[in-house]
Protein backbone atom coordinates (compact mmCIF):
# COMPACT_ATOMS: atom_id res chain seq x y z
CA UNK A 1 0.00 0.00 0.00
CA UNK A 2 1.26 3.56 -0.88
CA UNK A 3 1.57 6.12 1.61
CA UNK A 4 -1.45 8.24 -0.54
CA UNK A 5 -3.13 5.53 -0.53
CA UNK A 6 -3.31 4.86 3.50
CA UNK A 7 -3.52 8.62 4.19
CA UNK A 8 -7.47 7.93 2.11
CA UNK A 9 -8.19 4.84 5.07
CA UNK A 10 -9.38 7.64 7.55
CA UNK A 11 -11.08 10.45 4.55
CA UNK A 12 -13.12 7.20 3.38
CA UNK A 13 -14.42 5.70 6.68
CA UNK A 14 -15.62 8.99 7.62
CA UNK A 15 -17.46 10.14 4.04
CA UNK A 16 -19.13 6.39 4.84
CA UNK A 17 -19.69 6.87 8.04
CA UNK A 18 -21.59 9.94 7.51
CA UNK A 19 -23.46 8.43 4.58
CA UNK A 20 -24.93 5.72 5.90
CA UNK A 21 -26.97 6.74 8.92
CA UNK A 22 -27.59 10.16 6.48
CA UNK A 23 -29.87 8.01 4.37
CA UNK A 24 -32.97 6.09 4.78
CA UNK A 25 -34.31 3.64 2.05
CA UNK A 26 -31.38 1.37 1.08
CA UNK A 27 -28.88 1.21 -1.58
CA UNK A 28 -30.10 3.47 -4.66
CA UNK A 29 -31.50 6.29 -2.13
CA UNK A 30 -27.21 6.56 -1.60
CA UNK A 31 -26.39 7.14 -4.29
CA UNK A 32 -27.22 10.82 -4.53
CA UNK A 33 -25.45 11.59 -1.43
CA UNK A 34 -22.47 9.43 -2.55
CA UNK A 35 -21.68 11.37 -5.79
CA UNK A 36 -22.06 14.57 -3.27
CA UNK A 37 -19.42 13.64 -1.33
CA UNK A 38 -17.16 11.67 -3.96
CA UNK A 39 -17.53 13.68 -7.23
CA UNK A 40 -18.83 16.99 -6.42
CA UNK A 41 -17.41 17.73 -2.67
CA UNK A 42 -13.89 15.69 -2.60
CA UNK A 43 -13.18 15.22 -6.54
CA UNK A 44 -12.55 11.92 -6.09
CA UNK A 45 -14.30 10.73 -9.38
CA UNK A 46 -16.07 12.32 -12.03
CA UNK A 47 -19.60 12.02 -13.05
CA UNK A 48 -19.20 8.85 -15.68
CA UNK A 49 -16.53 7.20 -13.19
CA UNK A 50 -19.51 6.81 -10.49
CA UNK A 51 -21.65 5.71 -13.15
CA UNK A 52 -19.77 2.99 -14.17
CA UNK A 53 -19.11 1.91 -10.85
CA UNK A 54 -22.74 2.11 -9.41
CA UNK A 55 -23.70 0.24 -12.93
CA UNK A 56 -21.41 -1.95 -11.87
CA UNK A 57 -22.42 -2.51 -7.89
CA UNK A 58 -26.10 -2.72 -9.67
CA UNK A 59 -25.34 -5.60 -11.24
CA UNK A 60 -23.27 -7.66 -8.51
CA UNK A 61 -24.93 -9.38 -5.57
CA UNK A 62 -25.58 -7.45 -2.68
CA UNK A 63 -27.00 -3.99 -1.90
CA UNK A 64 -25.93 -1.46 -4.33
CA UNK A 65 -24.67 0.83 -1.85
CA UNK A 66 -22.49 -1.19 0.35
CA UNK A 67 -21.15 -2.42 -2.67
CA UNK A 68 -20.24 0.99 -4.71
CA UNK A 69 -18.98 2.01 -1.40
CA UNK A 70 -16.66 -1.38 -2.21
CA UNK A 71 -16.07 -0.41 -5.56
CA UNK A 72 -15.11 3.29 -4.56
CA UNK A 73 -12.47 2.70 -1.51
CA UNK A 74 -11.02 -0.13 -3.86
CA UNK A 75 -10.64 2.28 -6.74
CA UNK A 76 -8.99 5.08 -3.97
CA UNK A 77 -7.32 2.83 -1.79
CA UNK A 78 -6.66 -0.86 -2.73
CA UNK A 79 -8.28 -3.40 -0.89
CA UNK A 80 -7.94 -1.81 2.62
CA UNK A 81 -9.89 1.14 1.51
CA UNK A 82 -12.45 -1.22 0.16
CA UNK A 83 -12.54 -3.07 3.80
CA UNK A 84 -13.08 0.19 5.42
CA UNK A 85 -15.38 1.93 3.27
CA UNK A 86 -17.77 -1.31 4.17
CA UNK A 87 -17.17 -1.03 8.11
CA UNK A 88 -18.16 2.80 7.44
CA UNK A 89 -21.36 2.63 5.43
CA UNK A 90 -22.63 -0.19 7.78
CA UNK A 91 -21.43 -0.28 11.38
CA UNK A 92 -23.59 3.04 12.07
CA UNK A 93 -26.23 1.26 9.95
CA UNK A 94 -25.92 -1.89 11.87
CA UNK A 95 -26.30 0.15 15.07
CA UNK A 96 -29.19 2.70 14.32
CA UNK A 97 -31.20 -0.25 13.00
CA UNK A 98 -30.62 -2.02 16.26
CA UNK A 99 -31.67 0.64 18.73
CA UNK A 100 -34.84 1.28 16.03
CA UNK A 101 -35.35 -2.72 16.14
CA UNK A 102 -36.06 -2.57 20.25
CA UNK A 103 -38.00 0.72 20.31
CA UNK A 104 -40.39 -0.98 17.17
CA UNK A 105 -40.94 -3.67 19.91
CA UNK A 106 -41.95 -1.61 22.27
CA UNK A 107 -44.05 1.16 20.08
CA UNK A 108 -45.46 -1.19 17.19
CA UNK A 109 -49.10 0.44 16.22
CA UNK A 110 -48.10 3.99 17.78
CA UNK A 111 -50.11 6.42 15.38
CA UNK A 112 -46.92 8.89 15.37
CA UNK A 113 -44.26 5.75 14.64
CA UNK A 114 -46.99 4.51 11.09
CA UNK A 115 -46.88 8.70 10.29
CA UNK A 116 -43.50 8.59 10.72
CA UNK A 117 -42.68 5.61 8.51
CA UNK A 118 -45.42 7.17 5.67
CA UNK A 119 -43.28 10.33 5.86
CA UNK A 120 -39.76 8.26 5.86
CA UNK A 121 -41.57 5.95 2.55
CA UNK A 122 -42.23 9.34 0.39
CA UNK A 123 -39.23 10.60 1.30
CA UNK A 124 -37.40 7.52 -0.13
CA UNK A 125 -38.71 8.09 -3.31
CA UNK A 126 -37.82 11.28 -3.87
CA UNK A 127 -34.55 10.14 -3.00
CA UNK A 128 -34.65 7.45 -5.32
CA UNK A 129 -36.03 9.31 -8.01
CA UNK A 130 -33.02 11.70 -7.50
CA UNK A 131 -30.32 9.05 -7.96
CA UNK A 132 -32.28 7.61 -10.99
CA UNK A 133 -32.09 11.31 -12.63
CA UNK A 134 -28.56 12.10 -11.89
CA UNK A 135 -27.66 8.69 -13.40
CA UNK A 136 -29.73 9.26 -16.68
CA UNK A 137 -27.67 11.97 -17.38
CA UNK A 138 -24.31 10.37 -17.85
CA UNK A 139 -25.73 7.00 -18.76
CA UNK A 140 -28.62 7.89 -21.76
CA UNK A 141 -26.89 9.57 -24.20
CA UNK A 142 -28.15 8.13 -27.44
CA UNK A 143 -31.45 6.66 -28.85
CA UNK A 144 -30.56 3.28 -27.82
CA UNK A 145 -29.79 3.90 -24.90
CA UNK A 146 -32.91 5.49 -23.84
CA UNK A 147 -34.72 2.89 -25.92
CA UNK A 148 -33.44 -0.17 -23.20
CA UNK A 149 -34.16 2.20 -20.73
CA UNK A 150 -37.73 2.53 -21.42
CA UNK A 151 -38.32 -1.18 -22.74
CA UNK A 152 -36.70 -2.35 -19.33
CA UNK A 153 -38.63 0.15 -17.06
CA UNK A 154 -41.93 -1.04 -18.60
CA UNK A 155 -41.05 -4.91 -18.63
CA UNK A 156 -40.38 -4.58 -14.58
CA UNK A 157 -43.35 -2.90 -14.29
CA UNK A 158 -45.96 -5.07 -16.14
CA UNK A 159 -44.75 -8.19 -15.84
CA UNK A 160 -42.92 -10.32 -12.80
CA UNK A 161 -39.79 -10.74 -14.44
CA UNK A 162 -36.74 -11.39 -12.41
CA UNK A 163 -34.51 -7.97 -12.13
CA UNK A 164 -31.50 -10.19 -12.67
CA UNK A 165 -32.70 -11.05 -16.43
CA UNK A 166 -33.56 -7.81 -17.12
CA UNK A 167 -30.08 -6.70 -15.96
CA UNK A 168 -28.60 -9.34 -18.15
CA UNK A 169 -30.73 -8.66 -21.16
CA UNK A 170 -29.36 -5.39 -20.80
CA UNK A 171 -25.46 -6.47 -21.29
CA UNK A 172 -26.62 -8.53 -24.27
CA UNK A 173 -28.48 -5.66 -26.22
CA UNK A 174 -25.53 -3.76 -25.32
CA UNK A 175 -23.35 -5.45 -26.73
CA UNK A 176 -25.40 -7.01 -29.63
CA UNK A 177 -25.63 -2.63 -30.70
CA UNK A 178 -22.20 -2.00 -30.52
CA UNK A 179 -21.34 -4.81 -32.16
CA UNK A 180 -23.74 -4.15 -35.00
CA UNK A 181 -22.61 -0.57 -35.26
CA UNK A 182 -19.30 -1.67 -35.53
CA UNK A 183 -20.01 -3.90 -38.65
CA UNK A 184 -22.53 -1.48 -40.21
CA UNK A 185 -19.66 0.97 -39.99
CA UNK A 186 -21.35 3.50 -37.47
CA UNK A 187 -20.80 5.73 -35.00
CA UNK A 188 -19.70 4.07 -31.91
CA UNK A 189 -20.32 5.94 -28.40
CA UNK A 190 -20.41 4.53 -25.07
CA UNK A 191 -20.64 7.39 -22.67
CA UNK A 192 -21.92 10.99 -22.70
CA UNK A 193 -19.69 13.56 -24.72
CA UNK A 194 -18.69 16.34 -22.08
CA UNK A 195 -17.30 19.42 -23.89
CA UNK A 196 -14.04 18.19 -22.49
CA UNK A 197 -14.56 14.75 -24.02
CA UNK A 198 -15.58 16.23 -27.35
CA UNK A 199 -12.84 18.57 -28.19
CA UNK A 200 -10.49 15.72 -27.23
CA UNK A 201 -12.48 13.55 -29.74
CA UNK A 202 -12.49 16.43 -32.47
CA UNK A 203 -9.20 17.03 -31.94
CA UNK A 204 -7.75 13.50 -32.50
CA UNK A 205 -10.04 12.88 -35.40
CA UNK A 206 -8.39 16.14 -37.08
CA UNK A 207 -5.05 14.88 -36.20
CA UNK A 208 -5.44 11.44 -36.81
Amino acid sequence: MTLQQLRMLFPLFWTFFRIGPATFGGGYAMISLIEHETVTKRGWLDEQELSDLVSIAGSAPGGVGVNAAAFIGYRLAGIAGAVISIIGITLPTFLIVLGLSYLYVHMDGNPKVVAAMQGIQAAVIALIASAAYRMAKTSLFDLSTIMIAIATLLVLIFTEINPIYAILAGLLIGIINITAKMYLGLKVTTEKATPQKQEDRDYLEYYI
